[in-house]
C-alpha cells in the first residue's frame, strides 16, 4: 500500500492532530458513568432525558478543554505537505461540531478544514461505526481506494476499515494493537510525513 498515491485524508482528531489531554476515567467519574465503558455508548444506553442532561455536561467539559488544545508535533507541517501535494482533508471526530472547531482553532489547523469536511457526533453515528468515515467518502465522491483515515485508537482504525479504506496507527507509545485493523504503523506525524515526502 502506498500512501503516496492517497488522494483523500481522513484524521481523528484528540490524540492525532492534537495531543491526547482527555482523563476519560476522571470525566466517566465526573459524569457518573460506569467504569470502562465508552462516554457516548454509556449516555445512549441511558434513559434519554438523563442522558440529555449528561451530554450538556460533557460538552461543556470537552468544550472548557478544547480552548487548551495543543497540537501534535509535525501536525502543521503534515498538513501542510498534503495539501501542497493537493490532497483532500477531513476530520473524522468523536466530538461535537463546536468542540472541534474550538480545538483546530486553538492549535492552528482550523485553516487546512472546511466546515463541510469537519465530521463530528452531531451529524451521525461515532466512530467506530463507520457512517463518518462513508459521509466524507460520499461528499467527496472518492473511491475508497484512494483514501486514508488516520487514528490514534482502536475507533478510529476500525471505522476506516469497516468502510473499506486503508488506516494509519499513529501511536506514540509504539505499542500498535490492533494490527488487524491497521494498514501502517508510525509514531509520529513526522514518520508519517516522510512516507509521502518526494
Amino acid at each position: 500500500m502506498n500512501l503516496k498515491t492517497k488522494k483523500y485524508w481522513l484524521f481523528d482528531m484528540d490524540g492525532t492532530l492534537t495531543q491526547a489531554m482527555h482523563d476519560f476515567d476522571a470525566m466517566r467519574s465526573t459524569l457518573g458513568l460506569p467504569a470502562g465503558m465508552p462516554i457516548l455508548e454509556a449516555l445512549a444506553a441511558m434513559d434519554p432525558e438523563q442522558a440529555k442532561v449528561k451530554h450538556a455536561a460533557l460538552d461543556a467539559m470537552e468544550l472548557d478543554m478544547a480552548a487548551d488544545a495543543i497540537p501534535q508535533p509535525g501536525s502543521h507541517e503534515l498538513l501542510s505537505l498534503l495539501q501542497s501535494q493537493g490532497a483532500t482533508l477531513g476530520i473524522v471526530t468523536r466530538n461535537g461540531k463546536q468542540i472541534a472547531n474550538v480545538t483546530l482553532a486553538a492549535c492552528g489547523l482550523d485553516e487546512f478544514f472546511s466546515d463541510a469536511d469537519i465530521i463530528s457526533r452531531d451529524c451521525c453515528v461515532a466512530k467506530p461505526d463507520p457512517a463518518g468515515v462513508q459521509l466524507l467518502l460520499s461528499r467527496w465522491t472518492a473511491d475508497p481506494a484512494d483514501a486514508v483515515m488516520v487514528g490514534d485508537y482502536l475507533f478510529d482504525l476500525q471505522a476506516g476499515h469497516s468502510a473499506g479504506i486503508d488506516t494509519v496507527h499513529m501511536d506514540v507509545d509504539s505499542r500498535f494493537e490492533w494490527p488487524q485493523y491497521t494498514s501502517v504503523s508510525v509514531n509520529s506525524l513526522q514518520a508519517l510525513t516522510a512516507y509521502i515526502s518526494p
